[in-house]
């Protein structure tokens, strides 16, 4: 049987290294799931989600010249429509249908204004100043730099 991009085919775990799990493929060839293909999740002990001798299911990711054999257990599971959608919608930055505004109206209802780039620098400028007053005063005290020596 031949290997083909894209394929999903049925293995058994022969090892498992810190970056990742040898699968013997049908034919008796071996693959290679790296360790950020096990799972959706954070791997940081493949151990805890794969034994030797464990039969999986994986997706052949590439097969390049040399005979090494790319594979993933996570891209072979069929996850349902609403799942990648949940997902999707989880790692945005906030709701995408936000209601509908009142005209000239630029305020969020959930969130304080924006600050203006202007105000964030006036603000970062004052605080410098402070900053810079607060420790020259100190150098003074302490006698830093050119202070007298005596």
């Amino acid at each position: 049987m031949s290997i083909e991009l894209g394929s999903k085919v049925e293995g058994k775990v022969t090892g498992i290294t810190n970056f990742g799990a040898f699968v013997m493929l049908p034919g008796g060839v071996t693959g290679l799931v790296h360790i950020s293909e096990i799972a959706d999740s954070y791997v940081k002990d493949i151990n805890d989600f794969l034994k030797v001798n464990d039969t999986v299911v994986v997706k052949v990711l590439n097969v390049d010249k040399n005979g090494k054999i790319g594979l993933s257990i996570r891209q072979a599971v069929d996850k349902p429509a609403e799942t990648v959608g949940a997902e999707r919608e989880r790692r945005s930055f906030g709701p995408r249908d936000r209601g509908p505004r009142e005209s000239g109206s630029r305020e969020r209802s959930n969130r304080p204004p924006q600050k203006s780039l202007e105000d964030k620098i006036s603000k970062f400028l004052k605080d410098s100043e402070d900053r810079l007053t607060a420790l020259k005063r100190n150098e003074s005290k302490r006698g830093g730099r050119g202070g007298r020596r005596g």
